[in-house]
C-alpha cells in the first residue's frame, strides 16, 4: 500500500523574527540552467514531487517565489568561531533562505541555496559554487542518509553555464547552484553575533523561536536552558554519527553547526578508508582540529559556543550542568550508532561501548576497511576470515541479537563505499566527457545500501 500523497504545506516562520535577523536578497542571473540532478525522494516529503523540470528550474535555477512561501530570498546573519578564531565578518555569502515548508511528519523545513549569487556578506567572492562542489555535496548527503546520520539533503542541482576561477582546482571550471533540503538554518554562530551585538531582546527572540519550531515548546523562564539541553543532545548524537560512518567533516566551526543537530554545508570533506583518528578532510587543517578522532571534541566546543552566548539571559550553573552532560550522552549515542549500523538491537549502554572498543582495536590494528568490517559483520556474525585478533569483537558480538537479516540484496554483493578515489573518478566522468551515468549510478546503489540497513 502506497503512502498517501504529501501536500505542499507552505511556511513563513522566519519572517516573526523580524528583519534585523536577515537581509531580502536577489539570486545571479544565470546564463543557463540545466537540471543535473532533482530528489524527487526528498520532494515528495514536501509535496513539491508534482512540478515538471520546466517548473522546478524556475523555482530552484531562477528563485520564483514557491506559492505562499517566503516572497523574497533572506540572506542569514550570523558570525561564528572559524579554527577557534572569532569572525564577525561573516554570514550568508554565497547563498540565501529560499523557501520554508512542512514535511510530511510536520517538521518546519528550510529550502536553502548554495552558489546563487553574492549578498551583503560575500565579502571578496564571487557567491557561486563550482559544479564539482555540488557533485561532492550529492554524495554527501546521500551517503550519511544512508548511513543514519542526520544530514541536509541535496535537493536539486543545476549547472548554471559560467567558468569560475578558483585556487584549489583546475580553472576555469563549471558552475552550478544547489538547493538543500534542511531541518533549519539556524547556526551556533546566529546565536554568537546576538550575543556579540549584546542584544538580549533578540537572544530571547531567537531561542522562543527555535524551542517552538524546531522542539515543540513555548518560551519560558528556563528557555535558554532548554535549548542548550536539546542542542547538548542532537550535537553529541551526530558527534557519535560521524564516527560509525567513518565521516570527517572538515570544517567543524560553530557557524556549520545547526541548532537542530542536523549536519549540512560539506566542503572538505572524506570517508576515513580505515580507523584514522589522525585523519584529516581539509587541506588547511594543519594542526589536524577537525581530524577524524577529533570531531566530538571540536562539537563539544562549539556548544560550549552556544552556552557562552546565552549566558546574558541565562544562570552559569544550570548551563555548565548541562554542558558536562555532554560526554555521557556521546557515550551512550557512540555505543548505540554501530550497533544500528551493524543491524543489531542495542543492548545494555555498558555493554554496547563495551562492543564499540572491542572493534576500535583490531580495526585500527589490521587497518581493515572500516566499510568491509561493517559489510561482512551485518546481523553479528564475524566471517571465518577474520583471525584470532578478532577473538575479542567476536564473543562481545556474541550475545547481541539481529534486528535485520541479510536477505536484502545489498548483502550479496560488495560494500557501498565512498572514498576520495570513487569521488574523483566520478567528477572526472563529468568533467571531462559530460557522463553523468557514474553519479546516478552510484546514487542508486548508495540508496539500495541505505533500504538494507533500515
Amino acid at each position: 500500500m502506497s503512502a498517501r500523497p504529501q501536500a505542499y504545506r507552505p511556511e513563513t516562520a522566519i519572517l516573526d523574527l523580524g528583519d534585523a535577523f536577515y537581509d531580502p536578497v536577489a539570486a545571479a542571473d544565470f546564463p543557463q540552467t540545466i537540471l543535473r540532478f532533482r530528489n524527487d525522494r526528498a520532494a515528495a516529503e514536501v509535496g513539491l514531487d508534482g512540478l515538471s523540470d520546466a517548473e522546478w528550474i524556475a523555482h530552484f535555477g531562477r528563485f520564483a517565489p514557491l506559492d505562499g512561501s517566503l516572497p523574497r530570498p533572506l540572506a542569514l546573519r550570523y558570525h561564528g568561531h572559524q579554527f577557534r578564531v572569532y569572525n564577525p565578518d561573516i554570514g550568508d555569502g554565497r547563498g540565501f533562505l529560499f523557501a520554508q515548508l512542512r514535511d510530511r511528519a510536520g517538521r518546519l523545513m528550510d529550502l536553502g541555496s548554495k552558489g546563487s549569487g553574492k549578498t551583503p556578506y560575500s565579502r571578496f567572492g564571487d557567491g557561486r559554487l563550482t559544479l564539482k562542489g555540488g557533485v561532492r555535496e550529492i554524495l554527501a548527503t546521500e551517503m550519511l542518509e544512508a548511513l543514519g546520520v542526520p544530514t541536509s539533503r541535496t535537493f536539486s542541482l543545476i549547472e548554471t553555464g559560467e567558468a569560475l576561477e578558483r585556487g584549489d582546482e583546475p580553472s576555469p571550471t563549471r558552475s552550478a547552484v544547489l538547493v538543500r533540503l534542511s531541518h533549519g538554518h539556524i547556526r551556533i554562530g546566529t546565536f554568537q553575533r546576538l550575543a556579540y551585538l549584546r542584544d538580549n531582546a533578540g537572544l530571547a527572540a531567537l531561542t522562543a523561536y527555535v524551542l517552538r519550531h524546531y522542539y515543540g515548546e513555548e518560551a519560558g523562564d528556563d528557555a535558554a536552558v532548554r535549548l542548550l539541553d536539546h542542542v547538548v543532545d542532537r550535537t553529541a548524537t551526530l558527534a557519535a554519527r560521524y564516527m560509525a560512518a567513518g565521516f570527517v567533516h572538515g570544517v567543524l566551526n560553530s557557524d556549520n553547526i545547526n541548532v537542530t543537530g542536523e549536519s549540512f554545508d560539506y566542503g572538505p570533506w572524506r570517508f576515513v578508508p580505515n580507523w584514522d583518528p589522525g585523519f584529516t578532510a581539509a587541506y588547511f587543517d594543519h594542526a589536524g582540529l577537525y581530524a577524524f578522532g577529533r570531531q566530538p571534541e571540536a562539537i563539544h566546543w562549539d556548544a560550549m559556543q552556544l552556552a557562552v552566548s546565552l549566558r546574558p539571559i541565562a544562570e552559569a550553573e544550570p548551563m555548565i550542568a548541562m554542558l558536562d552532560t555532554f560526554g555521557e550522552r556521546y557515550q551512550r549515542a557512540v555505543g548505540e550508532a554501530p550497533v544500528w549500523r551493524l543491524g543489531l538491537i542495542p543492548r545494555d549502554p555498558a555493554e554496547n561501548r563495551a562492543l564499540v572498543q572491542a572493534i576500535e582495536g583490531p580495526l585500527r590494528a589490521t587497518a581493515t576497511p572500516i566499510d568491509r568490517f561493517f559489510f561482512d559483520a551485518f546481523g553479528g556474525d564475524l566471517p571465518a576470515g577474520y583471525g584470532a585478533e578478532w577473538d575479542t569483537a567476536r564473543a562481545a558480538l556474541a550475545p547481541y541479537r539481529p534486528r535485520k537479516d541479510r536477505s536484502h540484496p545489498y548483502w550479496s554483493d560488495a560494500p557501498c563505499s565512498m572514498l576520495i578515489d570513487e569521488v574523483e573518478a566520478i567528477w572526472a566522468a563529468i568533467d571531462r566527457h559530460d557522463d553523468w551515468a557514474p553519479l546516478y549510478a552510484k546514487i542508486a546503489a548508495i540508496r539500495e545500501m541505505g533500504d538494507a540497513l533500515r
